[in-house]
């Protein structure tokens, strides 16, 4: 089935998103595109091929999207297994848990656990108003309206330390 673009599909798509934990660009980039590209040409669910989109963002963040309902268990399992090998191809984890995305001050994307985030925030080096990222999101809907935000406006707030008075 011929990717589209993610503009192209509904908000109801079903949206993964795989966060990188170091960025990727150059050479990389281009293989690690090939071959997701490669997968979702042959991406299907009990045999029917699935509409599929996929986008690159800030070095960083890899947003692949289905149309409808028909991505099932076994498609989707396929889909972390090819993404963990190409990882680590590319040298680079791409399926990660438990980092914490945010844009520095100066624009870039940085990762780190939850531990290190709330200890940014509480040494003032984050603010509330730093952008965070949603990488939980499961609807590209959702993901067009929400993934980056400021930290007060997500889940992301409550790693802030909370002030007694």
């Amino acid at each position: 089935m011929p990717k589209l673009p993610l503009a192209d599909l509904t908000d109801d798509a079903r949206v993964w998103v795989f966060a990188s934990d170091q960025a990727v660009a150059g050479e990389s980039t281009h293989r690690m595109l090939a071959q997701v590209d490669d997968f979702l040409d042959r991406w299907h669910a009990h045999g029917t091929p699935l509409t599929s989109a996929r986008e690159w963002r800030d070095d960083r963040f890899l947003l692949i999207a289905a149309d409808g309902e028909g991505a099932s268990g076994c498609s989707i399992d396929g889909l972390f297994r090819a993404l963990k090998t190409l990882g680590t191809e590319i040298g680079a984890n791409l399926v990660t848990s438990g980092l914490v995305f945010y844009r520095d001050r100066d624009g870039v994307v940085q990762s780190v656990t939850r531990q290190q985030f709330s200890a940014a925030a509480g040494s003032g080096a984050v603010t509330p108003e730093t952008p965070v990222f949603d990488t939980s999101l499961t609807k590209l809907g959702d993901l067009r309206t929400r993934f980056e935000r400021p930290a007060s406006e997500s889940w992301h707030a409550a790693l802030f330390p909370v002030t007694r008075r």
